[in-house]
C-alpha cells in the first residue's frame, strides 16, 4: 500500500486522466446541485417540510444520485459500473467531510475576506476534499491479485 503522497504524485504523472475525472466529477456535482436545489424546493414548498428534514432529504437525493453517476461514469474503470452499499456510504460520509471542510473555510475566511470570495474558495476546498476523496479512497482500483503495486 503507497503513503497518500505518493499516489498523489503519479496521479499528477496521469494529469490528463485526472483531469477528465475531475470535469466529469464536476459536471456530475454541478448536475446534483440542481437535483437538491429542486428537491429542497419541492420538499418546502409543496410537502412542507421543515427546513432541515427538506435540507436532509434533498442532500440524501443529491447524494444518492451523485454516487450512482460517479460510479458509471467517472469511476466505472474502477468499480467495473458495478455499485455497492459500503462505496456508497464511504462517499456519504467523504461528502459529509467536504461539507465540513468547506464551510469551516468559508468560517474562516470570511473574518478576512469579503463572503462572495470566502464562499467561492470554500467551494473549491470542498470539491478538492470530495475528489480526492472519491479519487483515492471511495473508488480506488485495487491492485491485480500478484501485482503488488497499486493502481491510481
Amino acid at each position: 500500500m503507497q503513503p497518500i503522497f505518493t499516489k498523489i504524485a503519479n496521479a499528477w504523472r496521469d494529469r490528463p486522466v485526472v483531469l477528465a475525472k475531475m470535469l466529469s466529477f464536476a459536471s456530475i456535482g454541478v448536475v446534483n446541485l440542481i437535483i437538491d436545489v429542486i428537491i429542497f424546493y419541492i420538499s418546502v414548498r409543496f410537502l412542507q417540510l421543515h427546513l432541515i428534514a427538506a435540507n436532509v432529504l434533498s442532500w440524501l437525493v443529491a447524494v444518492t444520485g451523485s454516487y450512482m453517476m460517479n460510479s458509471k461514469i467517472t469511476f466505472g474503470r474502477e468499480t467495473g459500473g458495478l455499485l455497492s452499499v459500503g462505496r456508497y456510504l464511504r462517499f456519504a460520509g467523504s461528502g459529509v467531510l467536504g461539507v465540513a471542510i468547506s464551510t469551516t473555510v468559508l468560517l474562516a475566511l470570511s473574518n478576512y475576506i469579503n463572503i462572495p470570495a470566502a464562499k467561492l474558495a470554500s467551494i473549491v476546498a470542498g470539491f478538492a476534499v470530495n475528489f480526492c476523496m472519491s479519487h483515492f479512497v471511495v473508488f480506488r482500483a485495487y491492485p491485480a491479485p500478484g501485482n503488488k503495486h497499486d493502481i491510481v
